[in-house]
């Protein structure tokens, strides 16, 4: 579901629940004269037991998209301080190399702050950018290389190696934390609880002798904007809730 608006999901949740409630509603108003209290009881039994396992589910759910968004800010910081210490142990390459790699890195944040804000389903223009960023860590390897090849003294090149090398490394587990996401199997598992605790909700109103839809809209309701924001945290490139690039913005 991750091409699809996330807007666009809640709503159509929320209408399958309002459905669902209807439907619920309508049956249990039909066998009202044939329940007693033992019937009505056992119903309500059955609806705080479903309405705690989802409870469950939801806190789950939340929990992992939370880590997932504290992982991607995380990666951002960190990618942002490899670049600035590849940046930094630049200055201890031998002319020209030394100029060569500081402009070569000034340009490799601007790209990776271009990256930072294509969403990941312009499927294209980030394989366009990905490959561009693979040869510019290239060519600010070879600098390195080159500079070892002509200096006299390896120890301060290889540092700079070093530092390129963990800036190449933490691009890489940035795009790995950028590309987990939560399964699609819970939101359809939730998805599902949902709708049946919409239907038996209304069933359950509709055994009642008097009905009040204003809780049970409400609960549907906040059911719907904890999804939202769930699913808004499991997309970090848009939404309402994104991950700033402040590092990457500070570093450049």
């Amino acid at each position: 579901m991750y091409n699809l608006n996330s807007i666009l999901i809640v709503t159509i949740l929320f209408a399958l629940i309002l459905a669902a409630d209807a439907l619920g509603l309508r049956m249990g108003h039909r066998v009202k004269d044939k329940s007693d209290s033992d019937v009505k009881s056992q119903t309500s039994a059955i609806q705080g037991g479903i309405i705690g396992m989802l409870a469950l589910i939801l806190g789950f759910t939340f929990n992992m998209s939370i880590q997932r968004y504290d992982s991607r800010a995380g990666a951002e910081v960190e990618e942002a301080n490899a670049i600035g210490t590849a940046e930094l142990r630049a200055s201890l390459l031998p002319a020209p190399y030394a100029e060569q790699a500081q402009a070569a890195i000034d340009e490799y944040i601007d790209l990776r702050l271009e990256s930072s804000y294509v969403d990941l389903t312009h499927v294209e223009q980030r394989r366009a950018l990905n490959q561009t960023t693979s040869e510019l860590q290239q060519r600010i390897w070879d600098i390195g290389v080159a500079a070892a090849d002509a200096a006299p003294n390896p120890v301060r090149t290889g540092y700079f190696l070093t530092a390129v090398n963990d800036m190449i490394d933490a691009q890489g587990s940035r795009l790995d934390v950028l590309n987990r996401h939560v399964p699609s199997a819970i939101f359809y598992l939730l998805f599902i609880f949902f709708v049946a605790t919409g239907g038996l909700i209304g069933y359950s109103t509709g055994l009642g002798e008097r009905r009040s839809r204003v809780p049970a809209l409400v609960l549907n309701l906040l059911i719907c904007l904890l999804v939202f924001i769930i699913i808004d945290l499991d997309r970090p490139r848009r939404g309402v809730i994104q991950v700033r690039q402040d590092s990457m913005e500070a570093l450049r």
